[in-house]
């Protein structure tokens, strides 16, 4: 049983643990075009990144995701995988992934030790994913999908943000496409975090929405399944795949909320739509090995987590970092 519970009752049984607040790509809801990304002594080690996560273990945390930027742009990644899933008590440690290094890095990921992979993939046309993402390459991320199946990863999820006017008519199409590969996939709107001119456009497409559109060719059967996120997930007919819905404006779940982030400063942050955090690097730097007062400090932390985000229904932007630089 997790020692981390909250004001409100809830009990934090997940890490989200950020390696690099830089990525190869540049997506429209992620990061402005021309980021300013951290010094290298201003992120955290690997061995204190896994130091971190050890502390949290030790407080009964049983779920970490590594998470970025783009986690495989840190190419020693799979050295903190190691050493994380060393850790006792540890039952899942995955990762999220823009796709575009896990032709190479897929097998060697697998092989030391993460078991989980999700993977963003927001339009199947080739110019529009060069677009969102204002660099990327499509048939190179799907060429990593299909690499990540190879090297043996079950169950990989797709997450994929709709917006209205711009990928909200390939719905179904990205449905057909994670049926015949067999992956589980989660619809995912927007976030208002950072100052983005895009966003500036009314592009918001509720999850109910997004329903609808799948309803038109499969109906949609509530699901059991629980992963320890905020999705909620359905079962088609015909398909043994899951289809999530994480709806932050529609379907507000922050009073189920059993997760905290760790950004790559080390800034426990203790809610995605607040400011608030609190410095786990200056522990860490200044008390090397003291895992005792580092347990204490994220104790005190956890006792200033907010109630709820207040993420407007028009997408109006409250917080000013970006979603490369909090951690996906």
């Amino acid at each position: 049983m997790s020692l981390i519970v909250d004001t409100f009752g809830r009990t934090v049984e997940y890490l989200r643990l950020s390696v690099t607040d830089r990525c190869d790509f540049r997506c429209v809801y992620c990061m402005s075009e021309d980021p300013c990304f951290l010094d290298r002594e201003q992120v955290l080690s690997l061995e204190e990144l896994a130091w971190i996560g050890q502390a949290f273990t030790e407080l009964g945390v049983k779920k970490i995701r590594l998470t970025g930027g783009e986690p495989l742009v840190r190419t020693d990644c799979d050295q903190l995988v190691k050493l994380l899933g060393q850790l006792p008590g540890l039952k899942e440690l995955s990762m999220t992934t823009n796709g575009s290094r896990l032709s190479k890095f897929a097998s060697k990921m697998h092989e030391a030790g993460l078991s989980r992979l999700n993977i963003s993939l927001d339009t199947l046309k080739p110019e529009l994913f060069t677009q969102l993402t204002r660099n990327g390459n499509l048939e190179r991320v799907i060429q990593g999908i299909d690499a990540a199946k190879a090297a043996g990863f079950k169950r990989i999820k797709i997450n994929a943000v709709i917006l209205r006017g711009q990928n909200d008519d390939e719905v179904l199409d990205l449905i057909e496409f994670c049926r015949e590969r067999e992956l589980d996939i989660a619809f995912i709107e927007e976030m208002p975090l950072g100052i983005i001119d895009e966003r500036k456009k009314s592009r918001h497409c509720s999850s109910d929405e997004v329903k609808a559109i799948i309803g038109q060719r499969y109906p949609l059967s509530v699901s059991d399944k629980r992963t320890g996120g905020p999705a909620r997930y359905y079962t088609m007919p015909g398909s043994s795949i899951h289809v999530g819905f994480i709806s932050p404006h529609s379907n507000n779940f922050c009073h189920e909320c059993n997760r905290v982030r760790v950004t790559v400063e080390g800034r426990l942050l203790l809610c995605l739509g607040n400011e608030n955090s609190v410095d786990l690097k200056a522990i860490v730097r200044e008390y090397p090995g003291d895992i005792a007062r580092l347990k204490q400090a994220i104790l005190e932390g956890i006792k200033h987590k907010p109630k709820e985000h207040h993420f407007g229904p028009e997408g109006d932007t409250q917080i000013l970092r970006f979603m490369n630089a909090t951690g996906g």
